[in-house]
C-alpha cells in the first residue's frame, strides 16, 4: 500500500498530477477541492495517497489531509460508489460540506454531482450517515495534518485555460456542453484553470 508520497511536483493537469519521488514519476488523481491547495510546479509537495488495483490498471488518489482521505474511503465503500464517483464528489465540495449535506439530508445538492442520480444520492446520505457517526466531529475541526508544503497560488501557466478547465470537467464526468457553458460563464481575463474550475464547479452546484 502506497499511504504518503513526498517530492517535486513536475507536472498540474487537473484532476492529475505528476509527482517526481526520488527520481520515480507518480500520476495521483486529486479531487479538486485538494487540487487547489497545491505549490507551484517546481516545488516540493507531499500527499496521503489510496491506491486502488483494478484489472486494467493502478491508480493513486491523492490528499492533502489524512481526514479527506478517510472520508474517501469511507465513500467509495457506500453501494455505487466507486473511485471516480468519489473523485467527482469530493471536487463538487469540500470534505465539510458533503458531511454538512449528509446530516442534514440534503440529497438535492449531492444530485447536482455528475454520476449521482437521486436515488444514488438519497443512499449516500442513509449510508453515510450511519458511517460518518464513527468520525464524530473530527472532519469539522480545523485540519492539522497537512501534508502539502508551503501552498500557494498557483500561476497563470495554461496556453488555454479555457480548454484545460473544460477537459478536467470532463474527466470528473461532466457532459461536453454542461462542462463548455459552466467555463463560459464564469470566465474572466486573467483567469488560471484552476480558478475557472473552481468557479465553473460553484456555479454548478
Amino acid at each position: 500500500m502506497i499511504g504518503r508520497l513526498s517530492g517535486t511536483l513536475l507536472e498540474k493537469q487537473p484532476p492529475e498530477i505528476l509527482l517526481d519521488v526520488n527520481g520515480v514519476g507518480y500520476e495521483v488523481q486529486m479531487p479538486m477541492t485538494c487540487f487547489y491547495e497545491l505549490p507551484n510546479v517546481g516545488e516540493q509537495a507531499a500527499i496521503y495517497t489510496h491506491f486502488v488495483v483494478r484489472e486494467d490498471a493502478q491508480l493513486l488518489f491523492g490528499f492533502n489531509h489524512k481526514k479527506e482521505r478517510a472520508l474517501f474511503r469511507e465513500l467509495i465503500k457506500a453501494n455505487g460508489v466507486g473511485p471516480k464517483l468519489g473523485l467527482a464528489i469530493l471536487s463538487g465540495m469540500s470534505a465539510e460540506q458533503f458531511i454538512h449535506c449528509v446530516n442534514n439530508e440534503d440529497a438535492t445538492t449531492l444530485v447536482k454531482i455528475p454520476g449521482v442520480g437521486k436515488k444514488t444520492a438519497e443512499r449516500l446520505v442513509l449510508e453515510m450517515k450511519d458511517r460518518l457517526k464513527d468520525f464524530g466531529n473530527d472532519l469539522l475541526t480545523p485540519f492539522s495534518d497537512n501534508a502539502v508544503i508551503a501552498p500557494q497560488e498557483d500561476p497563470t501557466v495554461a496556453n488555454n485555460p479555457a480548454d484545460d478547465a473544460v477537459a478536467a470537467l470532463l474527466a470528473l464526468g461532466y457532459k461536453l456542453a454542461q462542462a463548455q457553458k459552466a467555463v463560459k460563464a464564469v470566465s474572466q481575463p486573467d483567469m488560471n484553470t484552476e480558478a475557472l474550475i473552481k468557479e465553473a464547479l460553484k456555479s454548478m452546484m
